[in-house]
């Protein structure tokens, strides 16, 4: 599953987590802001032993209504949660990561091309959808309450 992941990456020098899938989920969430080639966010549910990821060009949404395009990328692993650092130069994702929210979620539907969740964050709170457009391209919003 984390295949992707490992072959972007040079273990020997990146300080990311080693690609390792966990089965004990906890359906927790992360937003790292990422400050690569351009600014993202990069919002990431735990979800079947690994962490689904999407980049966000213009940030998650706080009010509902807001739909934010959401880029699909390789899955991460779960040990990802707690990264930040500098991705050094030549490295995939070069760049500065921080921690810019997280927490856990309540995962409420979940189809191909579809997840509803409720987002338990210090940013991200109530009901969210990822919907699936075409290719890697996904709808991030959040759910009028």
């Amino acid at each position: 599953m984390l295949d992707e992941y490992q072959n972007k990456r040079n273990f020997d020098s990146t300080s990311e987590p080693a690609p390792e899938v966990d089965t004990n989920s906890q359906n927790r969430f992360v937003v790292q802001e990422h400050n690569a080639t351009n600014l993202h966010w990069d919002f990431r549910l735990e979800l079947d032993g690994v962490l689904k990821s999407w980049a966000v060009p213009k940030g998650p949404p706080l009010k509902s209504g807001i739909r934010r395009l959401a880029v699909q990328t390789e899955d991460h692993p779960v040990a990802y949660l707690a990264f930040e650092g500098t991705i050094p130069e030549g490295q995939y994702g070069a760049g500065d990561v921080k921690i810019w929210d997280s927490g856990t979620f309540d995962l409420e539907h979940r189809e191909e091309g579809k997840y509803t969740f409720t987002l338990h964050g210090e940013k991200m709170k109530d009901g969210y959808a990822l919907i699936h457009t075409n290719d890697k391209n996904w709808i991030l919003l959040k759910r009028k309450q």
